[in-house]
């Protein structure tokens, strides 16, 4: 990946509908070059093709951080589980005080207490959760700044 790999990845990451045509303008390639580059990012899986949702607009008003303790013997297990639940959007092993971070967006507080009661509550090997609810997004940028 060279200069010109990451300038189309910032071109799309600014409109993630940009013509060949377009990104070849902006970039001073020719239209083939773009588009043959594009194709090698997605072949090689360095990007792919999303649509980005906005939760709120969708009536997800309810965003939560959870961390969670585990038996150490279940910690892959327990992060296999809960990535199987449709609400999580975001499921990592970590270090420190918690083995996991999930990142939900429910529709409310109640159903994010039903979340934790009837979804995460009854995964075994769940030893001890803390919940951080999400007052206020400022930034969600799925991939931006990495380049």
């Amino acid at each position: 990946m060279d200069n010109i790999d990451r300038r189309i990845i910032e071109t799309l990451q600014q409109d993630g509908r940009a013509s060949h045509a377009q990104m070849a303008r902006e970039l001073g390639l020719s239209e083939g070059t773009a588009r043959r580059r594009l194709a090698k990012l997605l072949q090689d899986k360095v990007i792919k093709v999303a649509a980005i949702s906005d939760p709120e607009r969708l009536g997800y008003h309810t965003s939560a951080f959870i961390g969670l303790q585990v038996d150490p013997s279940r910690v892959e297990a327990v992060a296999d589980e809960l990535s199987e639940l449709a609400e999580a959007e975001h499921v990592s092993i970590t270090t420190g005080s918690y083995d996991i971070f999930i990142w939900v967006n429910l529709t409310s507080s109640e159903a994010l207490a039903s979340f934790l009661h009837n979804k995460v509550g009854i995964v075994q090997g769940i030893r001890h959760t803390e919940t951080f609810v999400s007052l206020e997004t400022r930034k969600r940028a799925l991939g931006a700044g990495l380049l």
